[in-house]
């Protein structure tokens, strides 16, 4: 089979590998499509502390099944399914508090930009399900990062009339400003993309923001909201600390402040301590997902929450994984996808 395989920063090498063989709890999967990711272009780019090069790559994807342990009773051979690519243990200190996304011994399953895809055993029982005609491979593909902010979202007291301000339109952003829209609230979306803020537009926010050349960004959000005070809620899904910092600043007194977006190792947040004080904001960083959450995804995709098409603007074959990521990484596109035969 041929699969991506990353040797170091920017070196990514499509290679033959033989096809995986599985244990008697484990499935082979026969990939239909694997998305492009913002975490993958953060990985192409600088590379991630916890993984040794050269490793497999991608963590996106959907297809069916090709064979199955023998102790495999929940799925079949040819049943089409949706993957997400960890599971948490269930036993440790955070997994028994229930907070799974915290769990101490996490797996994780990478290698998803290859034709066949070997599924463990926690996965297979926790995290992996069957799909029906109702939905797509491409749309299926989607479930991993909408997970995250489906749990997002649910970290959020957002009610019915609030202003929200969700920062950064990349695919985690537009995902939760388009359940922000669903919960009722009126969704202000800022990003320096336009085509970004289009699809946000297609989503049904509020208002969009383009920070093109805005000084301020607080004040030009805080503009948008009702006397200027700020908004109900706040979300930032950009990864920059920046961005983080002048989220904070953009809740009204009372407000709700989400960050989500993952910063670089040894980002330090800055923060008034009288802001945090006199104007009561709360702050909650969330990250990653639960199976619940993962479970919920699914369902809310096979409802056509969001779609595939408003998110995947390209397709490509294996053999050119290197220019779908480059047009994620540029801007151009949401997410680009991977199609198999």
């Amino acid at each position: 089979m041929l699969r991506a395989v990353l040797y170091k920063e920017k070196e990514l090498r499509i290679e033959e590998a033989p096809i995986p063989e599985i244990g008697d709890d484990e499935v082979l999967v026969k990939n239909k499509v694997s998305t492009t990711c913002g975490t993958d272009v953060k990985i192409y780019k600088r590379g991630y502390p916890l993984l040794t090069p050269p490793h497999p790559f991608g963590h996106e994807y959907s297809g069916v099944i090709a064979a199955v342990g023998k102790n495999v009773k929940k799925f079949k051979e040819g049943d089409r399914v949706a993957v997400h690519n960890t599971a948490p243990c269930g036993h440790c200190y955070f997994c028994k508090k229930g907070q799974f996304s915290m769990c101490e011994d996490m797996l994780f399953n990478r290698g998803s930009y290859a034709e066949y895809v070997k599924v463990p055993r926690r996965i297979v029982e926790q995290n992996m399900f069957k799909l029906d005609d109702t939905i797509s491979h491409k749309t299926a593909s989607l479930m991993e990062p909408f997970s995250c902010a489906v749990y997002g979202i649910d970290n959020c007291p957002i009610q019915q009339g609030d202003t929200v301000i969700v920062n950064g339109a990349g695919p985690i952003g537009l995902m939760f400003a388009r359940l922000a829209v669903l919960r009722g609230g009126k969704v202000i979306v800022s990003d320096m993309k336009e085509n970004r803020l289009e699809t946000a537009r297609k989503l049904g926010v509020w208002k969009t923001v383009n920070l093109t050349g805005v000084e301020d960004a607080v004040a030009a959000l805080c503009a948008e909201t009702e006397n200027e005070r700020g908004a109900d809620v706040v979300i930032e899904a950009t990864g920059l600390i920046g961005v983080w910092e002048t989220s904070v600043q953009m809740a009204r007194k009372g407000g709700f402040i989400l960050l989500f977006g993952g910063t670089k190792g040894g980002s330090v947040l800055h923060v008034d301590a009288t802001l945090l004080h006199y104007s009561q904001v709360t702050i909650k960083g969330v990250f990653h997902t639960t199976p619940l959450h993962v479970m919920k995804a699914l369902e809310l995709l096979k409802m056509g929450v969001i779609s595939s098409d408003d998110f995947i603007q390209n397709e490509y074959p294996l053999q050119e994984l290197e220019t779908a990521i480059l047009e994620h990484a540029e801007g151009k596109v949401i997410k680009n996808c991977i199609i198999y035969d």
